[in-house]
């Protein structure tokens, strides 16, 4: 498996099948879009390639700091192809993310995840991590 960050346009397209899984209200025109402007706030989109260069996570994520937390990885996406689940690629990628945010001293590692997404939660607390609170939204 090879990790490698999303640079270009065709790279990030590539992995649109992926993203959509997670992200189902995108268009691969709107996640250019949206991943471009992110860009501009330290949003990082990489993909995990598994063994014949075929896309099978995906990873958005950035750097910042909180009162709260202190220095963060914060992960905004993280999905794995469904045909490819429980295969390695998740935990993967995971690991990889957890290791950057340690060389870049970062003090934890953080997501938000759907309150239906059971399987995800499954997989984060096989995976150590722990609810630490609520995410609330107001649609405006």
């Amino acid at each position: 498996m090879t990790i490698a960050h999303l640079t270009d346009d065709a790279a990030l397209t590539a992995f649109f099948p992926v993203i959509s899984q997670l992200r189902p209200h995108l268009t691969p025109a709107t996640l250019i879009e949206r991943v471009r402007r992110q860009e501009q706030q330290g949003y990082r989109p990489v993909g995990l390639y598994d063994n014949a260069r075929v896309p099978r996570a995906y990873a958005g994520f950035r750097f910042m700091e909180t009162l709260f937390s202190g220095a963060v990885i914060y992960v905004d996406d993280l999905v794995t192809d469904a045909a490819a689940r429980s295969t390695g690629c998740g935990k993967t990628l995971l690991t990889w993310l957890i290791e950057l945010g340690r060389r870049e001293g970062c003090a934890t590692l953080e997501l938000d995840s759907g309150v239906q997404r059971f399987a995800a939660h499954r997989f984060y607390f096989r995976e150590r991590l722990e609810i630490e609170g609520y995410h609330f939204r107001l649609r405006l």
